[in-house]
């Protein structure tokens, strides 16, 4: 299981478990189980409402790299949280983007901070 730390200037902390490999459960589906108050719109990746910043918990580790499907790469370079040479650079190198929409990503196994 993962641990999924939820963190905001208005909130503190919560730690929460998330059931790695499920390969249904996003940050935003996590979230709102647990009572979160992550900001959302639409839920499909379309408005960018739910944008967040994910980091690793522990700072030996480095994060798994993450697909992205073309709607999030989109509306992550129209919003301005990722430029196309950044998103080449994290293809090539298997790293993961920082910025994410909590209703596309899906939760895997690894410890992760979500500020929202």
């Amino acid at each position: 299981m993962a641990l999924v730390t939820f963190t905001s200037p208005e909130y503190r902390d919560k730690t929460v478990y998330a059931v790695a490999g499920s390969h249904t459960q996003t940050i935003l589906k996590l979230a709102l189980e647990n009572k979160i108050p992550i900001n959302f719109e639409c839920e499909d990746g379309e408005c960018g409402t739910c944008v967040v910043r994910v980091t690793s918990i522990d700072k030996k580790l480095e994060r798994m790299g993450g697909t992205m499907t073309e709607k999030e790469k989109s509306l992550l370079k129209q919003i301005g949280k990722v430029t196309t040479e950044q998103l080449e650079q994290m293809i090539v190198d298997d790293l993961p983007p920082e910025w994410r929409l909590a209703c596309q990503m899906i939760v895997r196994d690894e410890d992760i901070r979500v500020e929202y």
